[in-house]
């Protein structure tokens, strides 16, 4: 079994859809249930790390992530031995990639 290993960025994004589907159409049922089931879609990694999409399969980016979709949401991660480091939760029809790269060029200028 894999083990999830969650971003700060990932858990502030969880935080962030919980808030605006809470406070946006004041429905904290809608927003328990769509984090609960994301976060539901994302443990299926524990046992098959691989389930998601390679980031490369959508953009020219050569990378090891991957990318998984729930309803309106996409959670990016990557497979790290028995390791899965869940990256960033961005809602599809934000400029997701570009939100990603930036995370990804912070990653490489703090290294």
């Amino acid at each position: 079994m894999n083990k999830l290993l969650y971003s700060p960025e990932a858990i502030n994004d969880l935080d962030e859809i919980w808030t605006y589907i809470n406070n946006e159409p004041q429905n904290p049922a809608a927003a328990q249930k769509i984090v609960s089931d994301i976060l539901d879609t994302i443990e299926k990694l524990q046992d098959f790390a691989e389930l998601g999409s390679p980031l490369s399969s959508i953009t020219e980016f050569k990378s090891d992530y991957r990318f998984l979709v729930y309803g309106k949401y996409i959670v990016f991660y990557r497979v790290m031995g028995l390791d899965v480091h869940i990256d960033r939760v961005l809602y599809g029809r934000r400029n997701y990639i570009s939100i990603l790269f930036g995370t990804l060029q912070n990653e490489v200028d703090s290294k």
